[in-house]
């Protein structure tokens, strides 16, 4: 347990939770530094596979402390961004967001810039920040509009409103929605899904995918060489799927 969030692993799985509830888990410099360290541990550890970040209370992440940036707060460096991950553009291991209640501004960047969103019927979405003399700089004015489209986002940027889950599993940058007391239990199910492809084969499926999104063409996209794409193939995983699967049985991945 640290001072602003906790974290639980089991199995292969890490459960990283934001611990502000008085504020609906606004992060403050401090914070953002404290789940950098988490979400270092996360991808050091190699019993680690998938991580699932979510918010205590109504809240997941209502963003930027205004309070206390208003009250003088210390300024500390965030080398990797709000949230510890925003600005983490090396982690190949897949993160889940479980957005349980409102994931404005700062928030709502913590869970674009994970892999997948799955979010409770009571989560809110917005990047407000315009309305406060701010932009979302912390990649909601980037990551936004390559998920969704340039009209689409910009129609929620521009105008701050707010995004029901529904509506946001229509514009796409939500996965799944689900009733708010099953939220956990399904980004468990899901993380579970994930941790039965072998490890360093599920990196490099994530690895190539954002990684090709920075090719001019499908043809360099294709001939570009992935350094976790050769971990994958010089693993034991490489060998033991296609032996587990002629002798029938379950594989035995190592993640190595």
């Amino acid at each position: 347990m640290g001072e602003f969030s906790s974290v639980v692993k089991e199995d292969h799985l890490m459960l990283i939770t934001i611990e502000r509830p008085d504020r609906l888990n606004a992060l403050h410099p401090p914070g953002n530094v404290e789940l950098g360290e988490v979400f270092d541990d996360f991808a050091a550890d190699p019993a680690m596979w998938v991580a699932i970040i979510t918010g205590r209370g109504r809240g997941f992440c209502a963003g930027n402390d205004l309070r206390y940036q208003a009250e003088g707060g210390e300024r500390i460096a965030m080398p990797w961004g709000f949230g510890g991950l925003t600005s983490r553009f090396d982690l190949t291991k897949p993160v889940i967001a479980a957005v349980n209640g409102v994931a404005m501004g700062g928030g709502f960047e913590i869970a674009l810039a994970c892999d997948l969103i799955i979010a409770s019927d009571k989560a809110v979405f917005a990047l407000p920040e315009p309305k406060v003399g701010l932009a979302a700089l912390a990649g909601g004015l980037n990551r936004l509009p390559r998920q969704i489209g340039v009209k689409r986002a910009l129609g929620m940027i521009l105008t701050g409103r707010h995004v029901a889950a529904e509506e946001g599993l229509a514009l796409g940058f939500v996965n799944e929605v689900v009733p708010h007391d099953r939220l956990i239990e399904s980004a468990r199910s899901c993380a579970d899904s994930i941790c039965q492809g072998a490890p360093l084969s599920i990196r490099a499926s994530k690895d190539v995918v954002y990684r090709s999104l920075d090719c001019a063409s499908l043809e360099e996209s294709m001939q570009r060489e992935y350094e976790s794409v050769r971990a994958m193939r010089n693993s034991e995983d490489f060998v033991e799927g296609p032996r587990a699967f002629a002798e029938k049985r379950p594989p035995n991945w190592q993640g190595k």
